[in-house]
């Protein structure tokens, strides 16, 4: 099944159902206020909710019941239904208020545009906002210390996993097996082992995107400027659970920002060869600890050349981009997803035979040959792609899955094309 995306919106209609053609989002448009509160309760699975303030005043009647009145904004805002995000449209002129931005952000706010926006612009950002939400990456915390004085539930809920050690002198063992973003040392081990940061960093394959921070909870500044000169990169005072929680949170936020910029790729919003090398390689670890096996994948889309030489680089991008939607639709939770680079992709199935993963993959390949793409005016393509796919642990590192699974995609183009080959 291809996945769409649905977009609620009253603004410029043909033009936005143009620029929004090349993601294959469905999108429903609304001029009455009880028809979209009712579509909004009843949504399921991913989707997209974009509101046009001034549209929105315009859709009051059918809310007022026997009232006259104009309802104010924040009484419009309490008509939508609490349990979803909304992405607001305000004109330039309502953008100076500040108090205006404020009601927003604070009324189950996921973002705001201000007009005028051109509707390419504000699809291809929607593409980005839904991309960022259908990653569902997970971040790791290796804490060290004796009591784990944090708000776990509340951890989980943003997809944060804390692992508690307590052992200074395999700290670097359990360090290189959990690859975590942040390590965080009581105070009591690091005045215990002073050596504890230089031996994590001086490790040739310690990631320098990696934060080591201390919870300090003697308020000494002699303290604080010796833990910086050994190497610590943050120091969090001790508080309560709950703030220090908080602020855990913020940290891994900027961490996961950072490092999209370095790791995905602009126009998909996918993993790109950098990201992806990375993860594999801590995915082949998790395997070998937990006894799972992966398949690893390799798609090229056919003639692809032939496509941009024809219609154009733009279309290309777009074909590229369906693409994406499609194989994001039908990946597990744990299942990695890049574009390798060009009209490359590469995929990663957890805990996947490679039996498996070749049907997963011809899947994949299925539905995206039953896109239709509108190449010029009345005139109509369908394409597919071509792959390879490879196992762990009969193939043991990245890259002997990576040189495995193109071999097996080259096999695929000779034979034909349109088909995933395995040994």
């Amino acid at each position: 099944m291809l996945l769409t995306q649905t977009f609620f919106i009253k603004d410029n209609k043909d033009e936005l159902l143009l620029s929004a053609h090349k993601y294959d989002f469905d999108i429903l448009f609304f001029d009455q206020m009880r028809e979209f509160v009712s579509e909004v309760e009843n949504a399921e699975g991913h989707t997209l909710f974009v509101i046009d303030l001034d549209v929105l005043y315009n859709m009051q009647d059918d809310m007022q019941q026997q009232r006259r009145q104009t309802m104010f904004l924040s009484d419009l805002l309490q008509r939508l239904p609490a349990h979803q995000q909304y992405i607001y449209l305000q004109t330039v002129r309502q953008g100076e208020r500040f108090l205006l931005q404020q009601k927003l952000v604070d009324s189950n706010c996921l973002a705001y545009a201000e007009k005028p926006i051109s509707n390419e612009v504000l699809v291809d950002k929607l593409f980005n906002i839904f991309a960022r939400q259908q990653r569902g990456e997970s971040n790791t915390i290796v804490y060290l210390g004796d009591d784990a004085q944090f708000d776990t539930q509340l951890l989980s809920q943003h997809d944060i996993e804390l692992l508690h050690y307590q052992d200074a002198r395999s700290l670097h063992t359990k360090v290189k097996e959990a690859q975590p973003d942040i390590v965080l040392i009581d105070e009591k081990y690091y005045l215990q082992t002073e050596a504890l940061v230089r031996v994590l960093k001086k490790n040739i394959e310690f990631d320098i995107g990696r934060e080591i921070v201390m919870l300090q909870h003697q308020n000494t500044s002699a303290l604080s400027r010796q833990a910086l000169d050994s190497g610590f990169d943050e120091i969090l005072k001790s508080s309560d659970a709950d703030v220090l929680t908080r602020l855990l949170i913020n940290r891994i936020n900027k961490i996961r920002a950072s490092k999209d910029l370095i790791s995905r790729d602009r126009a998909t919003g996918l993993l790109n060869k950098i990201g992806l090398q990375k993860k594999a390689q801590e995915w082949i670890r998790r395997a070998g600890r937990e006894d799972k096996s992966l398949a690893y994948g390799i798609i090229d889309i056919d003639k692809f050349k032939t496509i941009n030489d024809t219609w154009g680089h733009y279309f290309g991008d777009i074909v590229i981009k369906r693409l994406s939607l499609v194989l994001s639709a039908q990946l597990g939770e744990r299942d990695l997803l890049s574009r390798f680079g060009g009209e490359e992709f590469v995929m990663v199935f957890w805990d996947c035979s490679r039996e498996e993963g070749k049907r997963k993959l011809d899947a994949m390949r299925e539905s995206f040959g039953k896109v239709v793409f509108e190449v010029t005016p009345g005139e109509f393509r369908q394409f597919s792609f071509s792959g390879g796919i490879a196992d762990y642990p009969e193939c043991k590192t990245e890259n002997e899955l990576f040189l495995k699974a193109d071999a097996m995609l080259y096999q695929a183009k000779q034979g034909g094309r349109n088909q995933v080959c395995t040994s």
